[in-house]
């Protein structure tokens, strides 16, 4: 599953954590503030947040949002994303 990332739009920050099966929740100014979910490339739904079904209304921050989710690449940590739980010939064991 994708790490949680920020994105900014405007002068605005936005924290993006991946719910899964194309669903994020969204924090503004640290606090939660809405649940998206991807309907196609160009359309993003806002969730109810009471019964976290799709609005399908269009609102442009979402829209906005939806884009910046769609072109955030993940910065590559090398040491955490090469580590694979196994020793290499070059470790060495103490004990």
């Amino acid at each position: 599953m994708q790490q949680p990332f920020d994105i900014t739009i405007g002068s605005v920050d936005y924290a993006v954590f991946p719910e899964g099966n194309e669903i994020y929740t969204i924090f503004k100014d640290g606090k939660e503030y809405i649940q998206i979910q991807k309907d196609t490339d160009l359309q993003w739904l806002k969730l109810d947040a009471e019964t976290a079904l799709p609005l399908f209304e269009t609102d442009e921050e979402v829209a906005k949002i939806g884009a910046q989710i769609l072109a955030y690449v993940p910065e590559e940590d090398d040491e955490e994303e090469s580590y694979d739980g196994e020793l290499d010939q070059d470790d060495e064991l103490d004990g």
